[in-house]
């Protein structure tokens, strides 16, 4: 579905962010009081303008309250952020989503009324590290402070030839196997008598500890 984006901010992580909703047929603002920035992506974005969004009156002429999302992706000057983000909301936008420096910044972006507060690097600083960790989870998402979803990859030969049945996930891991990936073919749903092969990759959500025991396992 098409939707408007502003983003506010066009370092690398809102310029990178603009690239791929351009690319996936998205509208987007961008904005930049840094003049390079905007020239950067003015042949790429839908519109971009020079402006500082710390100054209300410029967000209101930008009209900021008709875009369905609103992105602060400002890095290293938390005041302008901070602005921006009490601008946009003060001005009636729908979902501010702010991207935070530190711990500290976050909480106050939290506390302005930011819809969602992200902390990209940290954020993929914790992927990596998690690939490092576990070479075969592929890939993570928390989905709550006890619970997440993993894409597992099965390499433990104890595991192969046998049936989800067999392997008795939910018992054992208290987890629910959503779907299976074997040779590019993607099966939701799977039925418990599908039969594992060497390097299927299982989608499984529960506990946060069981996901990491079950990587465990069949890392083995």
């Amino acid at each position: 579905m098409r939707q408007t984006y502003a983003i506010i901010g066009l370092g690398r992580f809102g310029g990178a962010l603009l690239e791929t909703l351009i690319a996936n047929g998205q509208d987007v603002l961008g904005i930049d009081i840094n003049e390079e920035h905007v020239n950067e992506y003015r042949d790429i974005a839908t519109q971009v303008v020079i402006a500082d969004a710390q100054e209300d009156d410029v967000l209101r002429k930008l009209d900021i309250a008709s875009f369905d999302h609103v992105v602060i992706a400002i890095g290293h000057n938390m005041q302008a952020s901070i602005l921006a983000t009490i601008n946009a909301k003060d001005l009636g936008a729908k979902n501010v989503i702010a991207k935070a420096e530190n711990r500290t910044h976050l909480r106050v972006l939290t506390k302005i009324g930011a819809d969602l507060v992200v902390q990209p690097e940290r954020e993929m600083g914790e992927r990596i590290g998690r690939k490092l960790l576990a070479p075969n989870m592929l890939n993570f998402i928390e989905l709550s402070d006890d619970y997440s979803m993993a894409e597992v990859q099965i390499v433990n030969p104890t595991f192969t030839g046998k049936t989800i049945s067999e392997l008795n996930i939910h018992k054992k891991f208290g987890l629910n196997v959503i779907a299976v990936r074997h040779e590019g073919e993607v099966i939701v749903a799977p039925d418990s008598k599908y039969k594992i092969h060497h390097k299927d990759i299982l989608s499984v959500v529960g506990p946060k500890d069981m996901v990491d025991d079950f990587d465990q396992m069949t890392n083995n």
